[in-house]
Protein backbone atom coordinates (compact mmCIF):
# COMPACT_ATOMS: atom_id res chain seq x y z
CA UNK A 1 0.00 0.00 0.00
CA UNK A 2 0.72 3.65 -0.48
CA UNK A 3 2.05 5.50 2.12
CA UNK A 4 2.28 9.49 2.49
CA UNK A 5 4.49 11.55 4.26
CA UNK A 6 3.33 15.23 4.76
CA UNK A 7 6.82 16.64 6.07
CA UNK A 8 6.38 20.20 7.17
CA UNK A 9 10.01 22.42 5.87
CA UNK A 10 9.80 25.37 8.16
CA UNK A 11 9.20 29.01 5.95
CA UNK A 12 12.01 29.11 3.96
CA UNK A 13 15.20 28.18 5.88
CA UNK A 14 16.71 24.72 5.25
CA UNK A 15 17.98 24.36 8.68
CA UNK A 16 14.43 24.59 10.01
CA UNK A 17 14.24 20.99 8.92
CA UNK A 18 13.98 18.42 11.93
CA UNK A 19 16.07 15.22 12.34
CA UNK A 20 12.09 13.17 11.55
CA UNK A 21 12.01 15.34 8.97
CA UNK A 22 15.18 14.40 7.18
CA UNK A 23 14.84 10.86 8.28
CA UNK A 24 11.17 10.61 6.53
CA UNK A 25 12.70 12.01 3.39
CA UNK A 26 15.40 9.68 2.88
CA UNK A 27 12.60 7.04 3.45
CA UNK A 28 10.29 8.24 0.68
CA UNK A 29 10.79 6.21 -2.88
CA UNK A 30 9.46 9.82 -4.56
CA UNK A 31 9.53 13.35 -3.02
CA UNK A 32 6.81 15.29 -5.24
CA UNK A 33 7.91 18.91 -6.14
CA UNK A 34 4.52 20.98 -6.92
CA UNK A 35 5.55 23.63 -10.10
CA UNK A 36 3.26 26.29 -9.60
CA UNK A 37 4.40 28.73 -12.54
CA UNK A 38 7.49 31.00 -13.63
CA UNK A 39 5.86 33.71 -10.73
CA UNK A 40 6.52 31.16 -8.00
CA UNK A 41 10.02 29.08 -9.04
CA UNK A 42 11.66 29.82 -6.52
CA UNK A 43 9.26 27.52 -4.03
CA UNK A 44 10.28 24.91 -6.24
CA UNK A 45 13.79 25.67 -6.03
CA UNK A 46 14.00 26.15 -2.27
CA UNK A 47 11.89 22.19 -2.31
CA UNK A 48 14.81 20.94 -5.11
CA UNK A 49 17.84 22.47 -2.49
CA UNK A 50 16.44 21.35 0.84
CA UNK A 51 16.50 17.81 -1.16
CA UNK A 52 19.93 18.16 -2.84
CA UNK A 53 21.15 19.18 0.80
CA UNK A 54 19.44 16.37 2.82
CA UNK A 55 18.39 13.31 0.90
CA UNK A 56 21.46 11.07 1.11
CA UNK A 57 19.81 7.91 0.21
CA UNK A 58 20.51 7.13 -4.10
CA UNK A 59 17.21 5.26 -3.87
CA UNK A 60 14.71 8.34 -2.96
CA UNK A 61 13.96 10.11 -6.42
CA UNK A 62 12.59 14.27 -6.97
CA UNK A 63 9.28 14.20 -9.20
CA UNK A 64 7.63 17.47 -10.39
CA UNK A 65 4.11 18.05 -11.34
CA UNK A 66 1.93 20.90 -12.27
CA UNK A 67 -0.01 22.13 -9.78
CA UNK A 68 -3.37 23.16 -10.55
CA UNK A 69 -4.02 26.59 -9.84
CA UNK A 70 -7.61 27.69 -7.95
CA UNK A 71 -10.01 29.50 -10.49
CA UNK A 72 -10.97 33.03 -9.68
CA UNK A 73 -14.16 33.16 -12.07
CA UNK A 74 -15.88 30.80 -9.42
CA UNK A 75 -17.89 33.43 -7.28
CA UNK A 76 -18.71 31.17 -4.47
CA UNK A 77 -15.38 30.86 -2.04
CA UNK A 78 -15.87 27.65 -0.64
CA UNK A 79 -16.88 25.81 -3.79
CA UNK A 80 -13.67 27.99 -5.27
CA UNK A 81 -11.67 26.26 -2.79
CA UNK A 82 -13.18 23.00 -3.03
CA UNK A 83 -12.38 22.64 -6.54
CA UNK A 84 -9.18 23.85 -6.34
CA UNK A 85 -8.49 20.63 -3.97
CA UNK A 86 -9.97 18.58 -6.11
CA UNK A 87 -8.10 19.61 -8.88
CA UNK A 88 -4.86 19.74 -7.07
CA UNK A 89 -5.71 15.72 -5.14
CA UNK A 90 -6.30 14.55 -8.65
CA UNK A 91 -2.75 15.54 -10.17
CA UNK A 92 -1.25 13.95 -6.86
CA UNK A 93 -2.94 10.91 -8.05
CA UNK A 94 -1.82 11.03 -11.17
CA UNK A 95 2.01 11.63 -10.36
CA UNK A 96 2.23 8.66 -7.95
CA UNK A 97 0.15 6.46 -10.34
CA UNK A 98 2.86 6.97 -12.52
CA UNK A 99 5.63 6.98 -10.40
CA UNK A 100 4.62 3.84 -8.14
CA UNK A 101 2.23 1.31 -10.70
CA UNK A 102 2.16 -1.15 -8.64
CA UNK A 103 0.58 0.27 -5.73
CA UNK A 104 2.76 -0.07 -3.07
CA UNK A 105 5.94 2.40 -1.86
CA UNK A 106 6.35 6.01 -0.39
CA UNK A 107 5.81 9.46 -1.44
CA UNK A 108 6.73 12.87 0.19
CA UNK A 109 5.43 15.83 0.08
CA UNK A 110 6.98 19.07 1.18
CA UNK A 111 4.93 21.66 3.14
CA UNK A 112 5.68 25.22 3.62
CA UNK A 113 5.65 25.20 7.51
CA UNK A 114 3.47 22.98 9.26
CA UNK A 115 0.90 20.75 7.45
CA UNK A 116 -1.50 21.70 10.79
CA UNK A 117 -1.92 24.75 10.48
CA UNK A 118 -3.86 26.86 8.27
CA UNK A 119 -2.84 24.81 5.45
CA UNK A 120 -4.89 22.65 2.91
CA UNK A 121 -2.22 19.56 2.70
CA UNK A 122 -4.20 17.46 4.90
CA UNK A 123 -7.96 18.10 3.17
CA UNK A 124 -6.60 16.83 -0.01
CA UNK A 125 -4.42 14.26 1.26
CA UNK A 126 -7.69 13.03 2.88
CA UNK A 127 -9.01 12.64 -0.82
CA UNK A 128 -6.68 9.96 -1.98
CA UNK A 129 -7.39 7.70 0.86
CA UNK A 130 -4.22 6.97 1.06
CA UNK A 131 -2.24 5.90 4.96
CA UNK A 132 -0.63 9.32 5.93
CA UNK A 133 1.61 10.53 7.67
CA UNK A 134 2.81 14.30 10.07
CA UNK A 135 5.99 15.50 10.05
CA UNK A 136 5.10 19.03 12.11
CA UNK A 137 7.51 21.44 10.87
CA UNK A 138 8.45 25.00 12.17
CA UNK A 139 5.27 27.59 11.68
CA UNK A 140 5.55 31.08 10.45
CA UNK A 141 3.80 31.76 13.92
CA UNK A 142 7.19 30.77 15.58
CA UNK A 143 9.46 32.36 13.15
CA UNK A 144 7.93 35.86 13.86
CA UNK A 145 7.65 35.52 17.24
CA UNK A 146 11.82 34.62 16.33
CA UNK A 147 12.34 37.61 14.03
CA UNK A 148 11.05 40.21 16.46
CA UNK A 149 12.19 38.49 19.83
CA UNK A 150 8.87 38.90 20.99
CA UNK A 151 6.56 36.34 23.14
CA UNK A 152 3.49 35.69 21.66
CA UNK A 153 1.19 36.75 24.68
CA UNK A 154 1.49 38.36 27.41
CA UNK A 155 1.63 36.70 31.03
CA UNK A 156 -1.52 35.07 31.73
CA UNK A 157 -3.73 36.05 28.65
CA UNK A 158 -4.69 34.44 25.60
CA UNK A 159 -4.30 35.10 21.93
CA UNK A 160 -5.94 34.39 19.04
CA UNK A 161 -4.81 33.33 15.12
CA UNK A 162 -6.90 34.15 12.63
CA UNK A 163 -7.10 35.00 8.80
CA UNK A 164 -7.18 38.05 7.00
CA UNK A 165 -10.54 37.18 5.58
CA UNK A 166 -12.27 36.96 9.28
CA UNK A 167 -10.33 40.11 10.62
CA UNK A 168 -12.04 42.06 7.61
CA UNK A 169 -15.33 40.44 8.01
CA UNK A 170 -16.02 40.01 11.93
CA UNK A 171 -13.52 42.82 13.46
CA UNK A 172 -11.41 42.56 16.29
CA UNK A 173 -12.20 39.06 18.12
CA UNK A 174 -13.81 39.62 21.52
CA UNK A 175 -12.24 38.47 24.60
CA UNK A 176 -8.04 38.85 23.39
CA UNK A 177 -5.41 42.08 23.19
CA UNK A 178 -3.32 39.78 20.71
CA UNK A 179 -4.15 38.41 17.64
CA UNK A 180 -2.15 36.63 14.89
CA UNK A 181 -3.15 36.90 11.72
CA UNK A 182 -2.66 34.74 8.63
CA UNK A 183 -3.61 34.45 5.07
CA UNK A 184 -4.34 38.52 4.58
CA UNK A 185 -3.49 39.98 0.95
CA UNK A 186 -5.19 42.45 1.61
CA UNK A 187 -3.45 43.76 4.54
CA UNK A 188 -7.06 43.60 6.43
CA UNK A 189 -5.29 45.71 9.32
CA UNK A 190 -6.24 48.85 7.18
CA UNK A 191 -9.94 48.69 8.72
CA UNK A 192 -8.93 48.78 12.04
CA UNK A 193 -8.97 51.83 13.85
CA UNK A 194 -5.19 52.08 14.63
CA UNK A 195 -5.08 53.81 18.00
CA UNK A 196 -3.57 51.84 20.65
CA UNK A 197 -2.35 49.05 18.61
CA UNK A 198 0.98 47.90 17.91
CA UNK A 199 1.68 45.71 14.89
CA UNK A 200 4.87 42.91 14.55
CA UNK A 201 5.18 41.94 11.22
CA UNK A 202 6.97 39.97 8.81
CA UNK A 203 7.13 38.67 5.56
CA UNK A 204 9.45 35.84 3.78
CA UNK A 205 10.44 35.06 7.53
CA UNK A 206 12.92 32.37 7.99
CA UNK A 207 14.26 33.19 3.77
CA UNK A 208 17.10 35.53 2.86
CA UNK A 209 14.50 38.06 1.57
CA UNK A 210 13.15 38.47 5.00
CA UNK A 211 11.51 41.78 6.02
CA UNK A 212 10.16 43.01 9.11
CA UNK A 213 8.60 46.29 10.60
CA UNK A 214 7.39 46.99 14.06
CA UNK A 215 5.97 49.81 15.66
CA UNK A 216 2.47 51.56 16.62
CA UNK A 217 -0.14 50.76 13.61
CA UNK A 218 -0.59 54.41 12.41
CA UNK A 219 2.85 54.86 11.68
CA UNK A 220 3.89 51.15 10.70
CA UNK A 221 1.14 50.09 8.89
CA UNK A 222 1.70 52.54 5.44
CA UNK A 223 5.20 51.34 5.76
CA UNK A 224 4.18 47.68 5.53
CA UNK A 225 1.95 48.59 2.85
CA UNK A 226 4.78 50.45 0.52
CA UNK A 227 7.45 47.12 1.60
CA UNK A 228 4.60 44.69 0.65
CA UNK A 229 3.74 46.04 -2.50
CA UNK A 230 7.85 46.09 -3.90
CA UNK A 231 8.33 42.84 -2.28
CA UNK A 232 5.77 41.45 -4.17
CA UNK A 233 6.57 43.33 -7.97
CA UNK A 234 10.25 42.16 -6.91
CA UNK A 235 9.51 38.36 -6.33
CA UNK A 236 5.80 37.90 -8.05
CA UNK A 237 4.25 36.17 -4.65
CA UNK A 238 4.51 37.39 -0.91
CA UNK A 239 4.30 35.18 2.24
CA UNK A 240 4.08 37.11 5.44
CA UNK A 241 2.32 37.15 8.72
CA UNK A 242 1.67 39.94 11.48
CA UNK A 243 0.85 40.19 15.29
CA UNK A 244 -1.23 43.12 16.62
CA UNK A 245 -1.62 44.01 20.38
CA UNK A 246 -3.54 46.53 21.78
CA UNK A 247 -0.67 48.23 23.97
CA UNK A 248 -2.63 51.71 24.84
CA UNK A 249 0.28 53.76 23.17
Amino acid sequence: MIALSLIGIGTGNPEHLTLQAIRALNAADVVLIPCKGESKADLAELRRTICAEFITNPATRMVEFNQPVRDPATPDYRRRVDDWHDAIAKAWRAAITKELPGGDGRVALLVWGDPSLYDSTLRIAARLGLRTEVIPGITSIQALAAAHVIPLSEIGTPFTVTTGRRLRDGGWPEGVDTILVMLDGDCAFQDLAPEGLSIWWGAYVGMAEELTEAGLLAETGPRILARRAEARAQHGWIMDIYLLRRTGS
